[in-house]
């Protein structure tokens, strides 16, 4: 082979390694931009989650958002936000105040044990009442059941104060009342399985469509707010006169007939 041919052939090798090198310069050149591109929309998709997530934070929840809500007044109440609900005959001189929250436990047990004995009153004129619905459960355990059952009660009020008074009694119920750390108040179709062992309210479209609608909730909201603004520390809580009524302790609402029946008798005396 002469030497001619020998450096031409260096050459062409040179050349062909010159070509490999530019080659795979590009095709780093390319693999460097890709990875740029991917990170940059990694970290904009990361940046977008973490700002969906903070505005998904910042978000009201719902019941933060119905406190702005239009304020819908169940029939057969009183007061500017229909937040007076006095129920009895006109006729009665005294009125007993109930404080009571849907989730509360003594509530369920006063309702069972003494809850007919103060039917019975009612309906013979002895005394009016007017309940004040509480939601204070919700905020101490979490949930939203006694806000979402004060509401279906506004629902059940303005059917008739009847059909209060039956639906009230039937969600304190053995058979329904829940254990207080059970949120099941906040299932609206719960709420509708009750309703529909109270005649005036079983298969009522409208009752169900309020309940569903959260109608209601506003109301809710509102109603609870006379609670808090009484400063009462407790459920159930009955007043007559700006007095508290007491079982046998002389601290607790009384929890039988027979304490019930004393203190109401000594309240309308007094």
């Amino acid at each position: 082979m002469s030497k001619r041919n020998t450096q031409a052939a260096k050459t062409a090798a040179r050349e062909r390694l010159r070509a490999e090198r530019e080659r795979e310069a590009k095709r780093a050149k390319v693999k460097r931009q890709l990875t740029v591109a991917v990170s940059a929309v990694a970290v904009l998709a990361a940046a977008g989650g973490i700002g969906y997530a903070v505005v998904q934070a910042n978000k009201p929840g719902y019941w933060e958002a119905a406190k702005d809500a239009k304020l819908v007044k169940p029939a057969n109440t009183t007061g500017t936000d229909g937040t007076t609900v006095v129920i009895g005959k006109s006729s009665a001189a005294k009125t007993l105040v109930m404080y009571e929250d849907p989730r509360c436990p003594v509530c369920a047990s006063f309702e069972q044990a003494v809850g007919g004995n103060v039917k019975k009153d009612l309906d013979q004129g002895k005394y009016k009442i007017q309940f004040v619905g509480a939601t204070f459960l919700d905020k101490g355990l979490g949930g939203e059941g006694s806000k979402n059952a004060l509401s279906a009660l506004g629902a059940a009020l303005n059917v008739s104060p009847e059909a209060f008074l039956e639906y009230k009694t039937a969600l304190y119920s053995v058979k329904y009342h829940p254990n207080e750390r059970d949120d099941k108040f906040k299932d609206d179709a719960y709420l509708i399985k009750i309703a529909d062992t109270v005649p005036a309210l079983k298969g009522n479209a409208a009752f169900q469509k309020a309940v569903k609608d959260g109608t209601y909730d506003r109301w809710a909201l509102e109603e609870s707010k006379v609670f808090d603004k009484d400063g009462i520390e407790g459920t159930p809580t009955l007043k007559m006169d700006g007095k508290t009524l007491t079982g046998a302790d002389g601290k607790n609402a009384p929890m039988t007939v027979d304490e019930f029946t004393t203190a109401i008798d000594k309240a309308l005396k007094g």
